[in-house]
């Protein structure tokens, strides 16, 4: 995994010393909350950064000025060289356009050095901060999924279904 740099961030392989940055964020529900997973516990997030430094598909984002892992890209390759987006980030860093920097450096480095064609993302219909990024990148929304999916249960351990909206853009649209 190569590192990409931009002005304020390093995008890199997890450490598993990483666990105390990745607990942080984790490990609060609001994070969590659009995720197909619960809140991690220290153990876990000790798990999880192992886990994750030996896994191409999750890419550290490190705040170069103090080291910190503040959030993570998923990017992994699907399909027909179409590559799919994901994000989480710690809820102090969020607002401040650290997602998108860090997205749209993954985003140039796939289409100029991966051979990328598309790159995809999906996020639930009532994450607007999650599409509102998609579209700054200049995504297009391609689909709108009723009951696509669902991770998790209600109280009576009924599932709860998600809507999704699914964006895209292609190698000769990125700009």
């Amino acid at each position: 995994m190569k590192e990409i740099e931009t002005q304020r961030l390093r995008l890199g392989r997890f450490r598993p010393e990483d666990w105390k940055d990745l607990y942080e964020y984790l490990s609060d529900e609001n994070v969590v909350r659009f995720e197909p997973y619960e809140t991690y516990t220290e153990e876990e997030s000790k798990q999880e950064a192992i886990n994750r430094s030996v896994n191409d598909a999750f890419w550290a984002v490190i705040l170069k000025e103090n080291n910190k892992v503040i959030g993570n890209i998923y990017f992994e390759k699907q399909d027909f060289d179409t590559w799919e987006l994901g994000y989480v980030f710690h809820t102090d860093y969020q607002r401040y356009g650290y997602a998108t920097e860090s997205a749209r450096a993954i985003m140039d480095y796939a289409f100029h050095n991966l051979n990328a064609r598309r790159i995809i993302a999906r996020c639930d219909t009532k994450n607007e901060p999650s599409w509102k990024l998609l579209e700054r990148l200049h995504m297009r929304r391609e689909g709108h999924y009723r009951n696509l999916r669902y991770f998790k249960m209600d109280k009576e351990n009924n599932p709860i279904w998600i809507d999704a909206y699914e964006y895209a853009i292609l190698a000769e649209e990125w700009k």
